[in-house]
């Protein structure tokens, strides 16, 4: 028997049908039938499903004659159904990548609940993804009360005889039914699984009106049909709900609120305990049948919200006014010889370039004082016994007035002064193989709006611009113009624990990752895509990992613009390494990288180990981003090794052993004299001296402020 039945009423969504369908079909778990029910639509919905059943034997297409309505089309289509689970899908929404996989493994723990739960986000129009906004933790009966937020067993939909309701709202009766029936037969999977499409036209809930009335009869069904315990447990989510749907002006019109405010009362005491009383400040409202408290309520919390926000932001202006107060003073004390201040990636951690230039700083040159900025959501990042100051706050106004040598490899926030005797030292954090600087104003789409001044601005605070080879050099010069700073050719320190790391290290870092021995290990580290929101691989990692065979385990490792995990689904032979704190330990765990446009790949080449380059979308990123040579070429100093442009390519060259052969190995060689010429293990050191210890240190530029 089929695993998942998939039921999608399609009906005017003609613009969003084929996402809907792909995003079901290409799930890695592939055990499915899709139903799509054509409720009689008059677009182009039909011909979309019939080409999709045509190709895609797992598709199945219902017709309906003459236009039933959703709740109707989905009953249609769970009639049809096979699968073991059903789970209701919108034409316009999306499953999102690994979903069926995660409620498998889901399902299968729980012992196969009557319902899964599981959490959603929610996309407007201007591709804004923002989570959905439930608490799973709490009650599951206050959680929204849709069909696409949760899988039914098939089996218990039908014994439990659950179907939608005609008419607006028709997912209420059947979906409070089943959570209230499953008890605890009812299991929940705490990620979001579906994306639900907030359309700006030609949507119920963004149509105010009479209609949406429809809510109140919903429940009037729902408690009528409940027993005196379940009605008790019922009711205050069902006021919650029918107070939110007054509540938004999207659903109900000014002129109809206290109609639907007096509809609403009635459910309430129709159905309400004698021997309880409402929990909610709104609540009592319908218990009291007010619609004048209602509306005091609903004002009073109005301007406690804008009161709060207005009390925000003055605070805020008067500690930004205090702290620039106290900062200009700091400005006229005398810098402190011995202090160093550092920063990584926007303050996000101890890592990277600076980070091993502060720990050699503390071998060579301890009498140098070391202290992090970071944002204060990321201070459990800096390790324990190392100082750091939270950005904005007012030790870091005087720690960046005092201190004497300034560490970064992006930017300090806050636009601070530089001061006369102060030497900063720009690490950056990598070697450009796309445009950087001035050289990306030929590519608007991926500025997002950067101040080319501010950009010029900052490079002007620069005394030393470190690099890794003589390309980046050349690069660094040309696109962040100044005469103030002195190119450091002294390779990344960062790199130095490529070369001496042994053999004992490399094992334990593995070992903790939970790599058994004799595996072969891929780290596969994907970049950021300029024109792309979120991490979404150009490749299905588990089916990936299922063809490689369970010689190989995957590490994979997303830009760290996506946050701390990449949402992977769970499988023996892929591990989420996104939130690990070095990469590094990564690339020393690695057998072999596998990338794209990362300039990991710089990196990498020190280890002297197989790179294989992953570009599926090499024209659309050098159109959108530019680059600086063509990394597909094949041309010794430019491609680092073995390139594969689909998934079939990909998966073939570490089947066929294409991976690694003595062509690539050339290749690699080639790559490395280019790009890795300065890196030896010791360019740490070779900072610390120039830079702490006044070996060729330059003198500090003047005053100047970003």
């Amino acid at each position: 028997m089929t695993r998942f039945s998939v039921v999608v009423p399609a009906r005017r969504v003609q613009g969003y049908l084929r996402a809907c369908l792909d995003s079901v079909l290409t799930q890695s778990f592939g055990d499915l039938e899709l139903v799509v029910v054509d409720d009689a639509s008059p677009d182009g919905c039909a011909a979309i499903a019939a080409e999709y059943a045509e190709r895609d034997p797992r598709v199945r297409v219902v017709r309906v004659p003459h236009r039933a309505g959703p709740g109707p089309a989905r009953n249609i289509g769970a009639d049809r159904a096979t699968g073991d689970h059903l789970l209701f899908l919108d034409g316009d929404d999306l499953l999102l990548p690994g979903a069926l996989a995660a409620a498998d493994a889901a399902l299968t723990a729980a012992g196969e609940p009557d319902v899964l739960l599981c959490a959603h986000d929610r996309v407007d129009w201007w591709e804004h993804v923002r989570p959905g906004g439930d608490d799973l933790t709490g009650d599951p009966l206050a959680v929204t009360p849709a069909a696409w937020n949760r899988f039914f067993r098939r089996g218990f939909w039908q014994e439990q005889r659950l179907a939608f309701t005609d008419g607006a709202y028709e997912d209420v009766v059947p979906v409070q039914t089943a959570t209230l029936r499953a008890g605890e037969r009812l299991a929940v999977l705490d990620r979001p699984c579906v994306r639900w499409r907030e359309r700006r036209a030609g949507s119920f809930a963004t149509t105010p009106g009479r209609a949406h009335f429809a809510v109140v009869e919903r429940y009037e069904q729902l408690l009528a049909a409940a027993g005196p315990g379940e009605r008790a447990r019922l009711l205050p989510p069902a006021a919650a709900h029918l107070l939110a749907v007054l509540t938004d002006p999207g659903r109900v019109e000014e002129r109809d609120r206290p109609d639907f405010f007096r509809a609403a009362t009635r459910l309430y005491r129709a159905y309400a305990p004698t021997d309880s009383a409402p929990r909610a400040a709104a609540e009592k409202t319908l218990a009291a049948g007010s619609y004048t408290a209602y509306e005091r309520l609903r004002k009073a919390e109005t301007r406690r919200l804008r009161v709060t926000r207005q009390l925000k932001r003055q605070k805020k202006k008067l500690r930004a006014r205090a702290m620039r107060a106290a900062y200009r003073g700091d400005l006229r004390r005398a810098l402190d010889p011995h202090l160093a201040v550092y920063g990584a990636y926007w303050n996000r951690g101890v890592s990277c370039n600076p980070a091993a230039i502060h720990a050699k700083a503390r071998e060579l040159a301890p009498h140098i004082r070391g202290v992090w900025v970071v944002s204060s959501r990321n201070r459990h990042r800096v390790p324990p016994g190392v100082e750091y100051v939270i950005e904005g706050s007012r030790r870091y106004w005087q720690t960046m007035a005092t201190a004497t040598y300034l560490v970064n490899n992006s930017s300090f926030p806050g636009g601070f002064t530089k001061r006369p005797g102060q030497v900063y030292l720009q690490t950056h954090h990598g070697t450009p193989l796309k445009t950087m600087g001035l050289d990306q104003r030929r590519y608007p789409a991926g500025t997002h709006g950067i101040s080319f001044q501010k950009v010029l601005d900052h490079t002007d605070q620069w005394d030393l611009s470190l690099s890794s080879n003589p390309h980046s050099t050349e690069v660094w010069e040309r696109v962040y113009p100044s005469g103030s700073y002195r190119a450091l050719e002294a390779g990344y320190p960062r790199n130095d624990v490529y070369f001496s790391a042994g053999e004992d290290e490399v094992a334990c870092i593995r070992d903790e990752l939970g790599v058994d021995d004799g595996r072969t290990v891929l780290l596969y580290a994907p970049t950021h895509r300029d024109y792309q929101k979120g991490f979404l691989p150009r490749l299905d990692l588990r089916r990936f990992a299922e063809r490689l065979g369970p010689g190989f385990v995957v590490l994979v490792r997303a830009h760290y613009f996506y946050g701390a995990d990449a949402g992977l689904e769970s499988h023996p032979q892929l591990v989420d390494v996104t939130g690990h704190p070095r990469v590094e330990e990564l690339c020393l765990a690695a057998d072999a990288l596998v990338t794209d446009y990362s300039s990991l790949m710089f990196d990498y080449a020190c280890l002297d180990r197989p790179i294989v380059t992953y570009a599926p979308d090499w024209q659309a990123y050098r159109l959108a981003r530019g680059t600086y040579f063509d990394l597909l070429s094949g041309r010794p100093g430019e491609t680092p090794g073995a390139v594969a442009t689909t998934e079939d390519e990909l998966a073939g060259l570490f089947r066929l052993g294409g991976w690694d052969t003595e062509e690539t190995a050339a290749l690699r060689s080639a790559f490395r004299d280019r790009f890795c010429p300065f890196d030896d293990g010791r360019a740490a050191e070779r900072v610390v001296r120039r830079l702490f210890l006044g070996a060729g240190q330059p003198a500090a530029a003047g005053s100047r402020s970003s």
